[in-house]
């Protein structure tokens, strides 16, 4: 992992460890101990696996390796909660996670007390090491943030599937708005620099910073709405082929796709359900759940394209991360959404390596190298991501076709 040239202080990594996993916590303190073993798909892991795994990755990279009379509280914890680190030894099935009923809840929320008085220990030893504990410390906590956003959207998927469409989060209407124009925003482009800069933590696939040519564009300056998108179904978007590349056609068809994950029509109203329950679609927010082949056909019918991720990179580097975040408890994309939070925006730019890229030694290098293939990168953050997560050079990727998580997209043309 890329970390920053000055590492992380020992007490500032304690800090922002406390305040990480205090989110979690949060965050899984509404579910019932069914709720906390909810699998609703493959790609979908139970919110008590991702408490319990995000504890694992501090205890099997920081814990083991560093305190030598370090005893965990179930060595076969290492079995169970190991995600897909090869080099870290065998690991239970990703499909069959919801089958693991015991340790029940209780016992994994004592394996993360038990974790988190060790590390803090560790922190507070003064050892000649600290700042390089610091460092793996604060990759461990943004690998916790990731999975704070995977165990949001992996709990929406799961309670969906109930007729009964339960609520998270209590109920809030969202607010009355009127339908903003599209506007665009011209780029010179040129020869220009991407990738991380060096300030601050980043994960290893955002480096090394290189240069790319950048043709002239223009981009929106806000995403794709609700309401635009009902205008894409209503003009048979989803049925013309040729707006389509032929793979997202199939898998359209194959799969009955017609609308936005979540979404139904009923009498002649639009619904979607969310972690706030079932609510009328907001017609001026985001569209949110559509996968990449959705977004590059509607990008196709609009007379546009996707950005590429230097497109989006140089569009809104300099401008304040400042939008709805997983901090702001909205759990939706709202009306009114800028540049950064709400929805991460498909890009049409593959998730491969940057020119020079190297993964790390050892199983932390398969944190993301072994992933860069046949998936697509994805910018901006969305409601669901912690805001300390959030800086310019960030990529996520998905596979095209998925869309549990909240993912929409922003237009780009050229000139």
């Amino acid at each position: 992992m890329i970390a920053a040239p000055a590492p992380l202080a020992p007490p500032a990594a304690l800090s922002l460890f406390e305040r990480t996993r205090a989110r979690t916590d949060r965050l899984a303190a509404p579910l019932t101990p069914e709720d906390m073993m909810l699998q609703s798909m493959e790609d979908a892991s139970p919110a008590k696996w991702h408490l319990a795994h995000t504890t694992w990755f501090f205890e099997e990279f920081i814990l083991r390796p560093r305190v030598g009379n370090y005893a965990s509280p179930d060595d076969r914890f290492a079995f169970l909660f190991n995600s897909y680190y090869v080099q870290a030894g065998p690991r239970h099935a990703r499909d069959k996670r919801g089958l693991v009923s015991r340790p029940g809840g209780q016992a994994v929320r004592d394996y993360r007390a038990h974790v988190e008085d060790a590390l803090s220990d560790l922190l507070a030893s003064g050892r000649d090491d600290l700042d390089d504990i610091a460092t793996l410390v604060e990759l461990g906590c943004h690998h916790e943030m990731q999975h704070q956003e995977l165990l949001v959207t992996d709990l929406l998927h799961g309670l969906s599937h109930n007729p009964l469409l339960p609520v998270y989060r209590d109920p809030e209407p969202m607010p009355v708005t009127q339908e903003v124009p599209l506007r665009w925003t011209g780029h010179a482009g040129g020869l220009v620099e991407i990738g991380h800069d060096g300030a601050g933590f980043a994960y290893d696939c955002e480096g090394p910073r290189h240069q790319v040519f950048v043709a002239p564009y223009q981009i929106a300056d806000r995403p794709v709405t609700n309401r635009d998108w009902i205008g894409f179904m209503a003009d048979g978007g989803y049925a013309a082929a040729q707006h389509w590349l032929m793979e997202g056609h199939a898998v359209a068809t194959r799969e009955g796709w017609a609308h936005p994950l979540y979404w139904w029509e009923q009498d002649g109203v639009w619904w979607t359900y969310t972690l706030r329950g079932p609510q009328p679609v907001a017609l001026d927010a985001p569209v949110v759940h559509v996968s990449y082949y959705e977004a590059e056909a509607y990008a196709r019918w609009a007379g546009a394209r996707l950005p590429t991720e230097a497109e989006h990179e140089l569009a809104f580097r300099d401008l304040p991360i400042a939008g709805n975040f997983l901090d702001d408890g909205a759990l939706r994309p709202l009306p009114g959404a800028g540049i950064w939070g709400d929805v991460w925006e498909w890009t049409s730019s593959p998730f491969t390596p940057y020119p020079g890229f190297r993964p790390p030694e050892g199983a932390l290098g398969e944190y993301n190298g072994k992933f860069m293939v046949n998936q697509m990168v994805l910018r901006g953050g969305s409601c669901a991501t912690p805001r300390d997560q959030m800086r310019p050079s960030y990529r996520t990727f998905f596979y095209p076709n998925q869309r549990w998580q909240m993912m929409g997209l922003r237009l780009a043309r050229d000139v």
